[in-house]
């Protein structure tokens, strides 16, 4: 890969993510707020708009538009290369390449639902349902979780980690 297509994928992903942040950062920098309390472990943008003194309908609409572009597009282009993927995984001829490939995207798969599937339930459910104990459990899982996850995940592929865990719990878990 050469620096112009490097330059042309990592615009084309930042761009999106800069624009839509800054259309919803202007949005609600409109909003009048009653208390300068987030009850919250991070600045997420459900909270801020709890905080607004007035009932911000299109600033809920326009969250809800962003929150669709910002994961649904992500979450297709996804989709779409797993299935390019498991169709090249099918054409290797050898029993254990493909398996050791499989094993490989089934746990990148894991981490990226548990991402996505914690994002879609903090952004696209009802107002009706916020519950602040909720809110915070699922923004753990989504800040928190999902990071450690997937550093575990592909620390364990390693075979140096994998010998060194061998050797520190006595071969008890990798027989």
């Amino acid at each position: 890969m050469n620096w112009k297509v490097c330059a042309i994928l990592a615009s084309s992903v930042c761009a999106p993510g800069f624009s839509l942040s800054l259309v919803q950062t202007v949005a609600i920098f409109r909003l009048p707020f009653c208390s300068p309390l987030i009850e919250h472990f991070f600045c997420d943008i459900w909270p801020v708009l709890d905080l607004a003194c007035a009932t911000p309908v299109t600033s809920d609409i326009l969250t809800l538009i962003i929150s669709l572009l910002a994961i649904t597009a992500p979450v297709t282009f996804l989709f779409n290369s797993y299935v390019l993927i498991i169709s090249t995984i099918l054409k290797i001829t050898s029993a254990g390449g493909r398996k050791k490939t499989f094993a490989t995207c089934a746990s990148h798969i894991t981490v990226v639902i548990i991402h996505y599937g914690c994002a879609s339930i903090a952004y696209f459910k009802l107002k009706l349902e916020n519950t602040k104990d909720q809110d915070q459990l699922i923004s753990v899982t989504h800040t928190v979780i999902t990071p450690l996850l997937n550093s575990v995940v592909y620390s364990l592929r390693n075979k140096e980690v994998q010998d060194a865990l061998q050797r520190v719990l006595g071969g008890k878990f990798f027989r």
